[in-house]
């Protein structure tokens, strides 16, 4: 790298510092200004900073591979989400506000009552804040290693005595981390260059997020993804002008088509936005990519995006959120992407006798590749801190949002309160925290350097959390839904997990069969078991005056203005809506950005473009009037 490109990644270096140093006095008052600012964040930052966090270093590789093997259309998997984020908006942000919770863990004991929520609430901060989240931490932390490798050859830049430990380190565990052969010595130095890397890397996020909570990660977060978005961009006009606009590209799909080097996949099959024109798409697959959004463990919100609306300032900006979030992280973001997929394939074209996993991983590589031979100086180090932005706001929001299991769910409620019998400090709680940031990443370090031997672990985590998603949406809109229910969704998911994993090879059929088992027992025991002691339900809906079927419970509240079915259907709407804009958009935007077919339906490129961006903005003030102005709480 040249002198510029370094001066702009430490650039970056020193303002993640500078903002640590900044926030560290706020975050030490307590938990609250150290987990969530204060609940002080307008909506845009807090939309900025989810975002960021999503925009993760391995993401664009991942989209580079999906378009190249499977198409545009494969590329719905991601966008789907959009419903889940719309929904966290404008149907459960207000309950997340009101409940008052710091962690979504200890809205377990807030929505039941009993020794079972204890129970539940431990297991969740034990299994989500640190076998769930280490997990990821890992697998980020092993594809950032893989983008920094041709970037950072810290064999060439430090002493003997400096980088042969961390060579001698590598050999010892039996790490490979690069992309060269195992057990040779181009692996040996290359896995040393890419440990060092890493490690740099996370010295710096850990500092940062340790030190100023969450306030030092929204503020990194929003200039990371303003980085990353403005990189992308250039890189992407770069490859797409080099590969001669969308009619070089088609013109050049189609020789690899001749020459072999695409597979089984047609060029109009690469471009399609639509199932009718896509490639190999089966009806669990369909399924599956119509479902997720409202299957998986975090269809509420749960996590990390659940904190960032508890972070909010009030209930309207927490909506903001949600929306800055979709449009950026569904529509913006492919708009970059699309081009650059495609242009990075004709380019840098895949050898013939690749097939599946093997086509994939060269077309992640591309990625990387591109940015090398690509970019001029200044553009690249852009890029490069970009990517290494992209990682420390993935890394910064998993280690802040999973040290808040650790300080609030298993030392203060378990530990102190029922076992020591004893309030912490608020301070304490904080150096719990900190401490927590430094014990996740050695966990998740841990877990890289065993990466080969996980994958079925990593398989299982998914179906795990498969079929959660209906009881957790559940349980804020019908005051029958018991402890019992998510204790059978998840008994259920740890039974079922290896079967499905050892007998059913097809992952869209395994996962829709894990949610109908999960599902199905989450209702029995709804009706087996009955409703929450009658007094707890009522402390929690005083709290949250939730929307949807609390009826009885509001008549038991005296509060005869309850509406809450009207409420729901309001906000329901303006979710709905919201939805189909985004997508509209998105398909009338990206199918003229890329030239795609129209579908059968209408086969006029025109009309298909100019109508679906028509759609996607007439609705904009339908969900605006539905979700802002018409809604009363």
């Amino acid at each position: 790298m040249a002198g510029l490109d370094i001066a702009i990644i430490l650039a970056f270096i020193a303002y993640s510092v500078y903002s640590g140093f900044r926030n560290k006095d706020e975050a030490s008052k307590g938990l609250e200004e150290y987990f969530l600012a204060g609940r002080s964040l307008p909506g845009w930052k807090a939309g900025l900073s989810m975002a960021a966090t999503q925009f993760a270093a391995d993401t664009p590789l991942l989209v580079t591979g999906i378009i190249a093997v499977s198409g545009i259309f494969a590329l719905w998997q991601m966008w789907i989400y959009a419903l889940a984020f719309l929904m966290m908006g404008f149907v459960l942000a207000s309950h997340w506000r009101r409940a008052n919770v710091i962690t979504d863990a200890e809205l377990t004991e807030l929505r039941y009552g009993g020794g079972r929520a204890l129970a539940l609430r431990g297991f969740k901060a034990l299994y989500f804040g640190t076998i769930f989240n280490c997990v990821v931490l890992a697998w980020v932390f092993f594809a950032a290693s893989r983008i920094a490798e041709p970037f950072l050859p810290w064999n060439e830049w430090l002493p003997a005595w400096l980088f042969g430990p961390f060579v001698s380190l590598v050999q010892a565990v039996g790490l490979n981390l690069s992309s060269a052969l195992a057990g040779t010595e181009a692996a040996m130095v290359l896995s040393a260059n890419n440990l060092i890397s890493v490690l740099s890397i996370l010295l710096v996020t850990t500092f940062y997020s340790a030190t100023g909570g969450l306030r030092s990660v929204v503020d990194t977060d929003v200039v990371q993804v303003f980085i990353m978005l403005g990189a992308t961009l250039i890189f992407s006009v770069i490859v797409f002008m080099k590969a001669g606009g969308i009619s070089g590209i088609h013109e050049k799909m189609l020789a690899l088509k001749a020459a072999g080097a695409l597979g089984a996949i047609s060029p109009a099959q690469i471009l399609a936005f639509t199932p009718d024109k896509a490639f190999n798409v089966t009806f669990p697959l369909l399924a599956l990519f119509g479902l997720q959004w409202v299957i998986q463990l975090n269809s509420d919100g749960t996590g990390y995006l659940a904190q960032r609306s508890m972070a909010c300032k009030d209930e309207k900006q927490a909506k903001i959120a949600a929306l800055v979030f979709t449009g950026t992280q569904v529509f913006l973001r492919t708009l970059l992407w699309l081009p650059l997929g495609l242009g990075l394939l004709v380019l840098f074209p895949p050898l013939a006798d690749l097939t599946g996993e093997l086509l994939r991983a060269d077309r992640e590589g591309a990625y990387v590749r591109g940015m090398a031979e690509l970019l001029p100086v200044g553009v690249k180090g852009l890029m490069i801190t970009g990517m290494l932005a992209a990682l420390a706001s993935t890394v910064d929001t998993h280690i802040n949002w999973g040290s808040s299991y650790w300080a609030n769910d298993i030392f203060k409620r378990i530990i102190c309160q029922a076992w020591l019998k004893r309030e912490p400090s608020g301070r304490a709680l904080v150096w719990v925290a900190r401490g927590s940031n430094v014990m996740l990443i050695g966990i998740a370090l841990v877990i890289m350097t065993r990466l080969s031997s996980i994958n079925q672990a990593w398989q299982a985590s998914l179906l795990l959390g498969a079929g959660m998603g209906p009881i957790l949406i559940m349980r804020w809109l019908w005051w029958r839904v018991n402890a019992w229910s998510e204790i059978a969704a998840i008994g259920v998911s740890a039974l079922a997990a290896v079967p499905l994993l050892l007998w059913v090879d097809d992952q869209a059929l395994r996962l829709l069969i894990m949610a109908a088992l999960s599902l199905g027992a989450s209702l029995a025991a709804i009706f087996f078991f009955g409703p929450e002691d009658r007094k707890h339900l009522h402390g929690f809906y005083r709290l949250v005056r939730p929307k949807g079927f609390w009826h009885t419970i509001a008549v038991e509240c005296k509060d005869h203005a309850h509406n809450g079915p009207r409420r729901l259907l309001l906000s329901v709407g303006a979710m709905a809506a919201a939805g189909v804009s985004v997508f509209c958009l998105l398909v009338g935007a990206g199918s003229a950005l890329v030239g795609s077919p129209p579908p059968a339906v209408c086969p006029w490129p025109a009309v298909w473009i100019t109508g679906n961006l028509a759609i996607g903005l007439a609705l904009v003030p339908v969900w605006y009037r539905l979700g802002f102005a018409m809604e009363k709480h």
